[in-house]
């Protein structure tokens, strides 16, 4: 794949904020960019604290006009949908491209770990998944997982990605069309 500095089109996911005592599907947005231009809407559909954020996002990706030009596949966060974790190596693995997980927060990992195995069914494996990505490592300000993608390249993709913020601005995109499309409005941030 070209040089980092190189990477325009890249697109980030996030999902829908839904009400707690929601049981179905949430929607997951990616905002698609080619530089500085926002040049696409994803969507896919991911089942609360189920196991098919992997094989949906893979999908969406790999089926849109939009997969021949990306460079990277960014995700506010390793879970949509509550707990619906997401297997990032085989995620890139389908869409041949690297995924980086980016959060502003450092997770709490003790936390996630007790939660999946004490409430959520298959708890276990969906740890494992967490455990795989690896410790998020701090980059550009952000805590971020990648896979085949170096630390220096990411860094290189974060800060060509970032204008209003430390905040990759297809992940911010995605965040405010998931969230105004749900609620009717846009709230809060990434």
């Amino acid at each position: 794949m070209a040089d980092p500095a190189r990477w325009s089109h890249v697109v980030g996911f996030d999902d829908a904020p839904f009400h707690p005592a929601h049981r179905g599907d949430v929607l997951v947005v990616g905002a698609v960019y080619a530089g500085e231009r926002l040049d696409g809407v994803l969507s896919c559909r991911v089942r609360r604290d189920g196991a098919n954020s992997t094989r949906r996002v893979a999908h969406a990706v790999r089926e849109s006009r939009f997969h021949p030009q990306l460079h990277a596949v960014l995700l506010q966060g390793i879970a949509f949908a509550g707990f619906n974790v997401v297997d990032i190596h085989a995620l890139s693995e389908a869409i041949e491209r690297p995924v980086l997980v980016v959060v502003r927060r450092r997770p709490d990992l003790a936390a996630i770990r007790r939660a999946l195995l004490s409430r959520v069914p298959d708890g276990a494996r969906k740890w494992h998944l967490i455990e795989r990505a690896g410790e998020p490592e701090e980059i550009c300000g952000l805590f971020v997982q990648r896979v085949n993608i170096t630390r220096e390249a990411a860094a290189v993709l974060l800060r060509r990605h970032a204008r209003n913020g430390v905040m990759p601005e297809p992940l911010r995109t995605a965040h405010l069309i998931a969230g105004g499309v749900t609620l009717g409005e846009s709230s809060g941030r990434p």
